[in-house]
């Protein structure tokens, strides 16, 4: 057992004490029943808010008004949740008001039947209410109760459905699957902050590839990342893609991933999101610029999906970049060096590798590149500058914008292994830009 569920227990264990009861609830028990080691612990009791907040010494009234608290340990924080039923969803969000109840009633408000099981973790009793544990032996995501009313509960649910099944591999139970293809368009009536999250999810978690085959399925993809969707048919030389079009070289590509990085993830979703505008009939199918072109575009999708500013410039420079990479082994050695040591250099080659492997499989070049890295010393790659501005001036130039191009070419030739030495530089300096 590990800590936090140590911790967990200890939470519920106070509660039964004071003549409460207390189960884990949700994901928790659906991980632990799978084998799966629970992210975290979500506790669900009978005792009211104010009765939680009264027992424990540190807590945090989240959601207090929806029997939400949060109870504060050295272990962490859990959240401590009233049993409820939810009074109508007016924003397909979240109830207008709760009323406290009973086990049984919070488990039939829940989404799905996998997510709406207890634990009693002293009796060692699953509590299923709604035939969780059938779907979870069957591999079947099912709503708890009738499909539509759930999703237009909250909206959300439709990605939620989508990203359970290709996370566990399970199927969608078919009347769910019928309500989430019927509801798709209304997913846009969720915030592009919880889009998001959801989709990086289903990006990072595992079985990408499954997650955007049904987002395609259910009608969703066009709607929340059109410009994916628009990437089916678009054909291209087989030559170097004897997989099929951009669409299903993507989706191979997202097979190769294995719990990247978001940006990692974003940028080889997107790397070809270029290619349906730009693509050409001249000697062969060509698609000119589409790394520029698709860098332009997979920043407007992040700033759409309201990512942080630094995943949203990671994805662009990773998108622009990728074409480069093949470039390597013939660049010249200050370009080269100046390109590996780039911040982010490291995911654009893991991004490269899926791109090989989702289309022709050749990944000479990727181990050329790794062999050079290997073998570079890191002090020929961000070499102490031999040279800086201030010595510039004591040599008697006067500041100025070219400052920059003079520091440029020096540390060009450091990297060539033309000059070595700041005496060295100093001559260079002055054969190329003579002090009057």
């Amino acid at each position: 057992m590990d800590e936090r569920q140590a911790a967990a227990e200890r939470i519920c264990a106070r509660l039964t004490a004071a003549g409460y009861r207390a189960l884990f609830a949700g994901g928790c028990v659906r991980d632990v029943l799978l084998g799966v080691p629970p992210k975290d612990f979500d506790i669900a009791t009978n005792a009211r808010p104010e009765d939680v907040q009264a027992l424990f010494e540190k807590t945090i009234p989240v959601g207090a008004a929806f029997g939400v608290v949060r109870v504060r340990v050295p272990e962490g924080e859990f959240e401590v949740a009233t049993f409820r039923h939810d009074g109508p969803y007016l924003d397909g969000r979240r109830p207008s008001h709760v009323t406290f109840t009973d086990a049984k009633s919070d488990a039939l408000r829940r989404d799905f039947t996998i997510n709406a099981l207890f634990y009693d973790p002293f009796s060692d009793e699953v509590i299923d209410y709604v035939g969780g544990q059938r779907d979870l032996e069957a591999g079947v995501i099912r709503t708890v109760g009738d499909p539509r009313q759930r999703f237009e509960e909250d909206y959300l649910r439709l990605l939620r459905a989508v990203r359970f099944a290709a996370r566990l591999d399970y199927c969608i139970e078919e009347n769910t699957m019928a309500a989430i293809q019927a509801l798709a368009q209304n997913i846009e009536r969720t915030s592009p902050e919880r889009i998001a999250d959801e989709l990086l999810k289903m990006l990072t978690e595992g079985n990408a590839e499954r997650a955007f085959q049904l987002l395609d399925e259910t009608g969703m993809l066009n709607v929340v990342l059109p410009e994916v969707a628009g990437m089916k048919g678009v054909e291209q030389p087989a030559g170097f893609h004897p997989e099929g079009d951009v669409f299903t070289h993507t989706l191979l590509a997202l097979r190769h991933l294995d719990h990247p990085t978001p940006a990692l993830a974003l940028g080889v979703l997107l790397h070809d999101v270029g290619k349906p505008v730009t693509q050409t009939f001249e000697d062969r199918i060509r698609f000119h610029c589409h790394a520029k072109v698709g860098a332009e575009m997979a920043r407007d999708i992040c700033k759409r999906l309201r990512l942080a500013n630094c995943t949203t410039e990671r994805v662009a420079w990773l998108v622009e970049q990728h074409m480069r990479v093949a470039d390597i082994p013939d660049m010249r050695e200050s370009r080269r060096k100046r390109f590996v040591r780039e911040d982010g250099f490291s995911e654009l080659l893991d991004l490269c590798r899926i791109d090989c492997l989702a289309s022709h499989g050749d990944l000479s070049t990727i181990q050329w590149i790794e062999e050079y890295i290997r073998t570079l010393e890191p002090e020929t790659v961000r070499p102490e500058p031999l040279l800086t501005g201030h010595d510039l001036i004591a040599m008697g130039y006067t500041p100025g914008p070219w400052f920059k191009e003079i520091l440029d070419a020096v540390e060009d030739a450091q990297l060539e292994g033309e000059v070595r030495t700041p005496e060295e530089a100093c001559t260079m300096v002055r054969q190329h830009w003579p002090c009057e």
